[in-house]
């Protein structure tokens, strides 16, 4: 009887847990039949369509609600180029730098980016022992669950740090597996140097593993794994600059070009242009519609993200109008809604996603070449050449008919990377985590300027530079420890 119990209990922890439900194959209960067991039918994967099936389901989560709009949530209105906007508490508190652990959307993120990683982990693990597929495209199936595994434990290393490892699934439940069962269904937090180790790891078997190019840039490819090696080796807690320029180097060589006009980038014109290395694609049907877009631009009701006073000031003391403008609309809202930053006249909105109904098919771009670009110009002045760094920020800059940098030292550089990399990705979701791995997140966001150039009044600390856990998490599993502050 306590031998039931105890599976009854396991079984029911699993399909309550948000992070397992969606992806656990859950078989007979049977003291006999053990997690290595492939025979054929115990094979999760039975066909070549059903393991394509799965990674085409991994490749959905791209569309889900992390990436329609928390992504940029997170990003933006939690950095100085955004207010939360719109009416959700669960979102000025993001804004606001006052976030706790029952927040919604720090609930529903840990619930979505730990969903996908199980269902990279049940394809990375279970495609070896499909029978009618290739080895290449087994190799190849794998790699792309790895990078896509490897995204999302970026994302959630950057919001919470110490972050649960889930490398595996649970297939079966029996008595003899507890002690196999119990620590991947309730694991500890890892150390984010551990997490970055795997996610290294991951990049690094995508990038022998994947084409060198895809039908479109929805699909991981070798461009992909490069430029995301890059990025972690730029966000490590000690970044690794000769690694920086090399994946940087190696996605510059790789065939992509900047687009000759920036707003080329944003009139839904050039999808999948030579600029872009990551893109979710969306075809504009009830199944493939992007209603992300309809969150930040429409004037049926107050959006998300609205455009902060202190990023329109930065556009024009550059004088910098070509990317303010593509990247900031003006309307008139009278009578629709009142905001305490802006007047109704004039309200700004994002001006990247400009095809806002509810099935849109607007795209997302989330890595594109100017990005990688600046990462290598921050990389070479980290390294003491100011002078290449500034060739490269120059590039940047022409593009969009601005003067040549004047940073002549490596400190002035190191900002001037940091201004250029605001205005050229502002609202593609990079601005708070650019602020936190540079150590630059306190210092700026507390001596950001409202209207008027009035301070804001922020008050962010170093424990407000982590999101707690959530707290239906700690209340699952007893082995999590909330973050300091919390």
């Amino acid at each position: 009887m306590k031998k039931i119990i105890i599976i009854a209990i396991i079984f029911l922890s699993i399909i309550s847990l948000n992070s397992c439900k969606d992806f656990l194959d859950i078989q007979p209960m049977s003291q006999s039949i053990a997690i290595s067991n492939t025979s054929a039918d115990s094979l999760l994967f039975k066909t070549a369509g059903e393991v394509e099936a799965a990674l085409g389901g991994i490749y959905g989560d791209f569309r889900n609600e992390y990436f329609s709009l928390d992504y940029f949530v997170n990003g933006d209105a939690q950095s100085d180029d955004a207010y939360a906007g719109a009416d959700n508490p669960s979102n000025f508190q993001i804004d606001e730098y006052s976030i706790d652990a029952t927040n919604s959307n720090v609930s529903r993120d840990w619930a979505y980016l730990y969903g996908t990683i199980g269902k990279a982990n049940t394809v990375y693990n279970n495609v070896d022992a499909v029978p009618d597929l290739s080895a290449d495209r087994k190799n190849q199936i794998k790699g792309e669950a790895a990078w896509i595994r490897a995204f999302m434990y970026f994302q959630a290393v950057q919001l919470w740090g110490d972050v649960p490892l889930q490398l595996t699934e649970v297939k079966t439940i029996s008595i003899e597996l507890l002690p196999e069962i119990y620590p991947i269904l309730f694991p500890a937090r890892s150390p984010m140097a551990e997490v970055f180790d795997q996610i290294v790891e991951d990049l690094e078997f995508a990038l022998e593993s994947v084409p060198s190019t895809a039908s479109d840039k929805g699909f991981v490819t070798k461009g992909s794994a490069n430029a995301m090696l890059a990025k972690v080796y730029a966000t490590m807690q000690s970044p690794q600059w000769d690694k920086v320029l090399q994946y940087s180097d190696a996605v510059i060589g790789g065939g992509y070009s900047l687009l000759p006009d920036f707003d080329m980038l944003w009139n839904n014109e050039n999808e999948n242009s030579s600029e872009a290395i990551f893109e979710i694609n969306y075809e504009g049907t009830s199944s493939s519609g992007n209603w992300g877009a309809s969150m930040f631009r429409g004037l049926d009701w107050k959006k998300f993200n609205t455009p902060s006073n202190d990023l329109v000031a930065a556009y024009d003391a550059e004088n910098d109008m070509v990317r303010k403008n593509s990247s900031i609309i003006f309307q008139d809202v009278t009578g629709s809604w009142s905001d305490p930053y802006w007047p109704q006249a004039s309200f700004p909105f994002i001006n990247k996603y400009r095809i806002f109904t509810s099935n849109s098919p607007q795209n997302y771009i989330l890595i594109r070449l100017a990005d990688i670009l600046l990462l290598k110009a921050e990389a070479l002045n980290a390294n003491g050449d100011v002078s290449g760094a500034a060739v490269l920020v120059n590039q940047i800059r022409s593009r969009v008919n601005l003067p040549n940098t004047s940073a002549a030292d490596q400190q002035a550089m190191r900002l001037a990377i940091e201004k250029e990399r605001r205005l050229e990705l502002a609202f593609e979701g990079h601005r708070w985590y650019d602020l936190k791995r540079t150590g630059r997140a306190i210092d700026v966001i507390n001596n950001a300027k409202g209207p008027g150039g009035a301070s804001l009044g922020y008050m962010l600390n170093e424990n407000s530079l982590l999101w707690p856990i959530p707290q239906s998490e700690l209340d699952k599993n007893t082995k999590l420890v909330q973050n300091t502050g919390y």
